[in-house]
Parts: C-alpha cells; sequence; structure tokens
C-alpha cells in the first residue's frame, strides 16, 4: 500500500508540475507543435570518464574505459545489466549478473566507485536509477582494490539536479509484460535539489511458469553549492521471480538442447526473492580552486530467499552424451542476509607549473566490510519417485505438481556466517608535459575474512604505470602497465580443503590508440593487451586427511591476449553509430598435471569467446520526429564447464521512435528472426543458458 501511494503521488506531482517546464521557441513547429530535430547528434559520445578516479577526457587517459550514457541506455529500452553487454568489446554473458571480460569470469560490480552492490547473491543490476555505466579494462586494483584481472564495473547513479526535469512512462510487451515509472528532479530554493522516482514492471519469462516482478523506489537530496555540498539518497527494491533460480536447459556434446528452451527444472511454487535497501551518503568541497575533497559512505542491508529445484541430469553410459528423460532434482532451500558498509575518500591536489607543465595528485582510502549469514538446507531425489524426496521431471513431458516440497524430508538448517573486510589506501600521480601525460600510482590493501572457523588475512601492493602521447588534438597513442590481486574466497580457507591459500595475482601490459575525429565526432578505440594470471586455485584431486573434502592447491598460470576495438560515432547530424569488436585467446600456460583449473576447461576457460562483435546504430528523420534503430550481438563458439560446446550466434534487435513535442513513443523487438540459441555454457547438469527467444514492447513517455 505504501509502495502504490507513493507511486500515485509522484504521478500527480509530475502532471501537476507540467507547466513548469519551459520548451525552447526555436523548436516549435506550426500551431506551436514541437518537433524534435538534430536528435541523434552527440547522443553515445563520451566526454568525460570518472572511473579512473581522476576525471579525465578519453584521449588524455591511458586506460580503456567504455561509457554506456544514459541516451544509450533509453534509447535501447535496457532495463537491466544483461541488455548492456553488446555495447562493451572483450564482454559476455556468463550467468545472472557474471560475465566474462577479456577471458575471465568476472562477478563484482561497484557503485558511484564503492564496493557493495544492492543486487546480492544471484539478481540482475536493474538499470532505472542508473545515470550511466562505465566499464573500466583490465586489472583496477591499483584503484579499487582486489578485483578481477579482465575489468570493473561502475555503476554511477542518478542524483538530483539544479535543472527542473521529469517524465511518466507506461510499458507493455508480449510475455504478458505491463509496468510503468515515474520520475522528478529540480531545485528547491537556491540550496536545495530533490529527485524522486518510482518503478514497476511484471513480465512472464520465457521458460514455464517462470516470471519477474520488479519495485524499485528511489530518492535523494543535494544540500549546498558546487563548491561545497552534501547528497543523501536512498534506494529500496524488491525483486520478485517465480520458478527462479533459473539454470539452464541440458544440451549434448555438440550444444544442441536436448528438449524444449521453455523447460523448466523448477516448480511453479519455487521462487526467489530479493529485498534491499541501502543509503548513501556524498559530501564534496573544493576549499580552494585546485584542491577538491570528497567522501562517500553506504550501508546496504539485503536479504534473498530462495526455495527451488536444482537439476542433476544423468547421461546414459553407453553414449555418454543423451541425458535420460527424467531428470532428478535437488531441493534447496537458502536464505542470505548480507549487511554491507562501504567508505571512501578522496583528496585531488591539480597544479600548474608552467604554461606547459601540470600535476595532479590523487590520495584515497576506502573500506567495505560485508557480514553474510547463509542458512541453508537441502534433500537430494533420483530419477526414481521415494518418499520424503523431490520427484524426478521428465524433459520431453514434465508434470509439475506431482510432489509437494512441503513432504520432503528436509534436515535442519546449516548455518554459515562469513565476515569479509577489504581495505586500501592508494596514490596516484599524473603529470603533464606537453603533450605527454604520464601516471604512477600504488596501492597498499588488507583483507580480512573469517567463514566459520576460518580465519585468513594478508595485504599486498598493487600498481599502475601509463604514458599518454597526444599526437594532436585528436589522436593519442597510449600504453600502461598494471598489476592486480584477489584474496581466495573466504569460504575456500578451510584447512579440510588444504587452506588458507595464497591471492591470486595478476599483470597486464597494454597499448593502443584514440581518437575524437572531424572535432569530436567519431570516437573510437583500439587496444592490444596481455594478461597474465597466477596462482589460480585447483583441485588436487586427493584426499590426504580422509575427511571427505578434496585438498586444493593455489597454483598455475593463465594467459589472456586479444584486442579490442570500439567505435561512437556521429556519422551525420541525424545517423549515429557505435560499435565493438573483440578478439581473445585465454590459455591455461601452467597447471599441476592433474585436475583443471577451476573455471577452465583443458587448457582453454569457460565461456571464453574468441570473438564478439556488436553494433546500434539510430537515425532520425527530422521532420515527421521518427527514429529507427537496429543492433547485433555476435559471440563465437564457447565450452561449458564440463566440455560441451556453446554454439556461436548472431541475434538482431530494432526499434521504431516517435517523437513529439512532450511525447515519445518506443516500439522495440529483441531477437527479430527468433533464433534459438545458448547465452552461455554451464555444466552438465545445468545445461546451457538459452537466449531469450522473440520479445517486443511499446513504451509510451512524456517528458514535462
Amino acid at each position: 500500500m505504501i509502495r502504490k501511494s507513493f507511486a500515485f503521488s509522484l504521478a500527480g506531482i509530475l502532471f501537476a508540475s507540467g507547466g513548469l517546464a519551459q520548451l525552447p521557441d526555436e523548436e516549435r513547429g506550426e500551431g506551436g507543435e514541437i518537433i524534435v530535430t538534430g536528435r541523434a547528434q552527440k547522443l553515445y559520445r563520451v566526454t568525460e570518464n570518472s572511473s579512473g578516479k581522476l576525471p579525465t577526457e578519453p584521449l588524455a587517459s591511458s586506460q580503456m574505459i567504455t561509457t554506456i550514457t544514459k541516451e544509450l541506455i533509453e534509447d535501447q529500452g535496457a532495463r537491466d545489466a544483461q541488455d548492456l553487454y553488446r555495447n562493451i568489446s572483450g564482454v559476455s554473458f556468463f550467468s545472472y549478473a557474471g560475465v566474462t571480460a577479456r577471458g575471465f569470469r568476472q562477478q563484482e560490480n561497484f557503485y558511484d566507485g564503492l564496493r557493495g552492490d544492492p543486487y546480492i547473491g544471484f539478481s540482475v543490476p536493474q538499470l532505472f536509477n542508473i545515470e550511466r555505466v562505465e566499464f573500466l579494462k583490465g586489472p583496477a586494483g591499483m584503484l579499487y582494490g582486489q578485483t578481477a584481472p579482465g575489468g570493473l564495473f561502475n555503476y554511477v547513479t542518478k542524483k538530483p539536479e539544479r535543472e527542473f526535469s521529469a517524465n511518466i512512462a507506461g510499458v507493455v510487451g508480449n510475455f504478458s509484460r505491463y509496468g510503468g515509472q515515474a520520475e522528478v528532479t529540480g531545485p528547491i530554493g537556491d540550496l536545495f535539489a530533490v529527485r524522486a522516482g518510482a518503478f514497476f514492471e511484471d513480465r512472464d519469462l520465457p521458460r514455464d511458469h517462470a516470471g519477474n516482478k520488479s519495485t524499485i523506489l528511489d530518492g535523494g537530496i543535494t544540500f549546498g553549492v558546487e563548491e561545497a555540498k552534501l547528497t543523501f539518497q536512498a534506494l529500496h527494491i524488491e525483486q520478485d521471480l517465480a520458478g527462479n533460480r533459473l539454470r539452464g536447459i541440458p544440451v549434448d556434446n555438440e550444444g544442441n538442447f536436448v528438449t524444449s528452451p521453455r523447460w523448466n527444472h523448477n516448480e511453479p511454487s519455487d521462487y526467489l526473492k530479493l529485498r534491499s535497501t541501502s543509503f548513501q551518503l556524498r559530501g564534496e568541497v573544493r576549499p580552494v580552486e585546485s584542491i577538491t575533497l570528497d567522501a562517500t559512505v553506504r550501508r546496504i542491508d539485503a536479504t534473498e530467499g530462495q526455495k527451488y529445484h536444482e537439476p542433476t541430469v544423468t547421461f546414459t553410459p553407453a553414449t555418454g552424451n543423451v541425458p535420460n528423460d527424467l531428470v532428478a532434482r535437488q531441493y534447496r532451500d537458502q536464505f542470505r542476509d548480507n549487511g554491507i558498509w562501504s567508505f571512501g575518500t578522496n583528496a585531488t591536489w591539480a597544479s600548474r607549473l608552467s604554461e606547459t607543465i601540470s600535476n595532479r595528485l590523487l590520495i584515497g582510502y576506502d573500506y567495505s566490510k560485508t557480514i553474510l549469514t547463509f542458512d541453508n538446507r537441502q534433500v537430494t531425489g533420483t530419477t526414481a519417485t521415494l518418499a520424503g524426496r523431490p520427484c524426478p521431471l521428465s524433459l520431453s513431458n514434465p508434470i509439475y505438481g506431482q510432489c509437494d516440497p512441503a513432504t520432503y524430508a528436509l534436515p535442519a538448517y546449516t548455518r554459515t556466517i562469513t565476515d569479509t573486510i577489504r581495505s586500501g589506501y592508494y596514490a596516484l600521480n599524473e603529470l603533464t608535459v606537453g603533450q605527454l601525460i604520464a601516471v604512477v600510482g600504488a596501492r597498499r590493501d588488507s583483507f580480512d575474512d573469517r567463514s566459520g572457523a576460518t580465519r585468513y588475512k594478508g595485504s599486498d601492493v598493487t600498481w599502475r604505470a601509463g604514458l599518454t602521447w597526444r599526437v594532436r588534438d585528436d589522436v593519442s597513442l597510449f600504453g600502461q602497465y598494471a598489476t592486480s590481486f584477489e584474496p581466495q574466497s573466504a569460504g575456500a580457507h578451510d584447512p579440510r580443503a588444504g587452506g588458507p591459500f595464497e591471492p591470486t595475482t595478476g599483470d597486464m601490459i597494454e597499448g593502443g590508440v584514440k581518437t575524437a575525429l572531424l572535432d569530436g565526432r567519431i570516437q573510437s578505440g583500439i587496444a592490444i593487451y596481455q594478461i597474465k594470471r597466477q596462482n589460480l586455485l585447483q583441485s588436487t584431486g586427493q584426499d590426504p586427511e580422509g575427511d571427505g573434502i578434496t585438498n586444493n592447491v593455489a597454483f598455475g598460470e593463465v594467459r589472456s591476449r586479444g584486442v579490442d576495438f570500439d567505435i561512437a560515432a556521429d556519422l551525420t547530424k541525424d545517423w549515429v553509430l557505435t560499435l565493438n569488436y573483440s578478439y581473445n585467446d585465454t590459455i591455461i600456460t601452467k597447471d599441476n598435471g592433474g585436475t583443471a583449473i577451476i573455471n577452465a576447461v583443458g587448457r582453454r576457460f569457460v565461456n571464453a569467446p574468441k570473438h564478439k562483435f556488436g553494433f546500434w546504430t539510430r537515425y532520425q528523420f527530422p521532420a515527421p520526429g521518427i527514429a529507427l534503430a537496429l543492433g547485433g550481438d555476435y559471440v563465437s563458439e564457447r565450452f561449458g564447464f564440463d566440455g560441451q560446446k556453446v554454439k556461436p550466434y548472431l541475434v538482431f534487435d530494432g526499434s521504431v521512435t516517435w517523437t513529439r513535442g512532450p511525447w515519445e513513443v518506443r516500439a522495440r523487438v529483441d531477437n527479430i528472426f527468433d533464433k534459438v540459441y545458448a547465452a552461455s555454457g554451464f555444466s552438465r547438469s545445468s545445461g546451457h543458458f538459452p537466449g531469450e527467444p522473440r520479445t517486443a514492447f511499446l513504451e509510451v513517455r512524456h517528458n514535462f
């Protein structure tokens, strides 16, 4: 009731305040109607990146950062993070909110530069309250601490603005999709600015009896002026996923689905429910022109409850390839309770030593603490129907509701409490001499992990050095060297499995060219890189203690080599294009001569494509206010954990947008040709994750 009252009140405010929006006279057509012209120009180009923690124009940076702008998110009708990966070279879908980045699995997301994700566990980040998404490629350890070497997502949230704007929108689509959203932001007096937003959407998913119902309430207030301001934000998320947690569809060794991609291993009563609330306070001050200070603190309280049936597919020994029709299942009853504190502070000093020499110094500290309480119980069934256990499910003719989880002989909950602390001090110096820009930085990280009775702590130092040469104002050459380290997961330090283990370490060397040709209308970047990652965790295959737990060992090396290419261009004043391509070759160069490195299959890594290509282009017809857009996404062959092929795929999406005055109507179709494909691979028992079939929606928006 509170959510509904909030949403209706917000909608009333938007309609009542419509007269506050001033429309430019030069945009008026006959009869006072508004005709949008030049809508496409500068839609997707980026003038500054912030994920390097020193705001820098792209050509002055020695880092490769792909920025997904608010305009691109809106034009593509993107609802969650999975809708964005096609726009980033070297990034493809792995599972849930995880991706493959430059050959390596990456699962952690940052928000406003801080560790801590309100979408814990197995929920995918939604984009309603996101201003832009920045993906920093390669090791980001010197700036962000303990992260995967392939790259890092930083979600920049929408803040209150000093200029009034508001919109209200509704959406309908196939798979019983419907929803609405409303946003308003603007000043109150001379010192305050506010923002409020509400989002709701309900839709069936393409899998049998699966659904997604999401509610987001977002608000904020800023007090002060540009030289000194304080911003408070609050976010509440409710996500109800029916018939979840979703695994994949069984495949044969060639990657062919052996049943309908709509098949669901879950019962209709299964679910995943996320409840997450976060509060963030950020202060910024510029005491003098050359010094800026900022500090941000965030608290997240999030719970995720799951009750679902995990498939345990068996295979006929004669072929080792064709699954039996009956799939055994394991029932899991899980509850995760996360409490997360995050804090970060930065000080920047900029100085000009002469007309051609300037310097910027960044000093910072960040800290995060996560306490995860995990309650878990489960019972395993077989391909025979046994009392007190999950009954098997047919692949060819699934009949749901034959067994009731209330009758299962579930054991008592097992509770695991994991406490992880991350902190780091860092300094980065940027020296500009004429057309040369040199950066060098170092960071000392500490970690303290506790899981049950096991505790492991340590520290390490990471480095970064980069050089950029502005050959011309619109062309630069760059190169960098960076290192990274990641502690093994808190649970991996169990002495019964041979723990504790030394962290995984890595380094990267990278070089390339960036351009902003034709007065910045064509932004492009090409990079060649090599990443080495050492000390990965492996299984020895042995149990010398006889405790029933196979031992691990941290050992080995993986090498990733590749090329990334990205372009964002205003081809004309009405035609824009984004295009990206990547080649990556990730192989194991050292192992223990026994079992494989985790996340590897043979000499290659799971879900690591050699080729990936994506594009999105939009043409605006000025007079009728109509824009046509077309996008494509290609991912080459990959392999799942058990060596089963994941076939390459190419899918196309398109949209038509009509804009007239304050109204905007968008019709969007995804997977235009209704291609059946696997978006990524997983295990033999869990199958491959199917890509969505053809979906369509119509969105109507009114801007005030």
